[in-house]
């Protein structure tokens, strides 16, 4: 795969343009890039989608913005829309996305579901869920997100003694040393991925304010999951007024690389019920 670059209104995006028929926008979170998406797009194509996966902006190869407030959510969703509207896609596209990738997805299809015609979260579930339904287990998963808060510590914790801490975090996943770490070691980039969490830890007044998506939608968890509730995902349908659907498979955060032929089936068994 090629990654192809576009430069929209406040940053340059780098992203992955495969295949022809109905698109899929896949969307990825921390610490990763579009090439978590390596194991299921060649499935997508096979299966007569267009398959389209953007860096977000300060991963992967995409701009890298400076301030901690470029990174908030609005300006990601412009981002997604930007792309949408560059590539001519007026029709509605189905959207799939995990970790931060999933959060900005909600909240797209909360505030523009004219834009997107089904929705397939993977881990992590709607916004309210997430704070509201995802109970102790949720909070006690969530340590994490308060150490990401403390700018250059968490930076210099995570990343010392060959990024020992950020290892056991992640139980040294297999990405780490393929693919996350040479893009976090990149000057800014580390700090730029915990912005993610910096900017959005205090809801702006439109992420109070989320009506409930009349969009499909269809949750993938894994059971094993470190860092977020079943609840969390089982409980979101409470928060849409259109179809939703959960399943839960064997796995961890990572389902697209530890099961890329579940979450794989996963998507196109969504699409079929559509």
């Amino acid at each position: 795969m090629q990654r192809l670059e576009v430069q929209l209104s406040n940053v340059k995006l780098s992203y992955f343009d495969e295949g022809t028929g109905a698109v899929i926008l896949l969307l990825h979170g921390f610490p990763d890039s579009a090439d978590v998406w390596r194991n299921i797009i060649p499935g997508l194509v096979s299966a007569g989608y267009r398959v389209i996966a953007p860096d977000l902006r300060g991963f992967g190869q995409s701009e890298l913005k400076p301030n901690k407030d470029d990174y908030k959510i609005k300006f990601i969703m412009q981002d997604i829309l930007e792309l949408k509207a560059s590539l001519n896609l007026t029709q509605p596209v189905k959207l799939v996305a995990h970790d931060w990738g999933a959060n900005i997805g909600w909240m797209l299809i909360s505030f523009f579901p004219d834009q997107f015609s089904s929705y397939f979260p993977i881990s992590v579930g709607h916004p309210y869920a997430y704070a509201l339904d995802g109970g102790f287990e949720q909070k006690k998963k969530g340590w994490y997100t308060m150490a990401f808060q403390f700018e250059e510590m968490a930076e210099k914790m995570f990343s010392q003694n060959d990024w020992a801490a950020f290892r056991i975090f992640t139980e040294n996943n297999s990405e780490l040393d393929t693919n996350w770490l040479p893009d976090l070691k990149r000057a800014g980039r580390f700090t730029a991925a915990l912005n993610l969490y910096r900017a959005n830890l205090v809801p702006s007044d439109n992420d109070s304010k989320l009506a409930p998506t009349p969009v499909p939608v269809h949750g993938l968890y894994g059971k094993n999951d470190l860092y977020l509730s079943q609840s969390q995902m089982e409980q979101s349908g409470k928060y849409t007024s259109g179809p939703f659907n959960f399943s839960l498979i064997d796995g961890g955060h990572w389902l697209q690389i530890e099961a890329p032929e579940l979450v794989l089936n996963s998507i196109l068994n969504f699409y079929k019920t559509l």
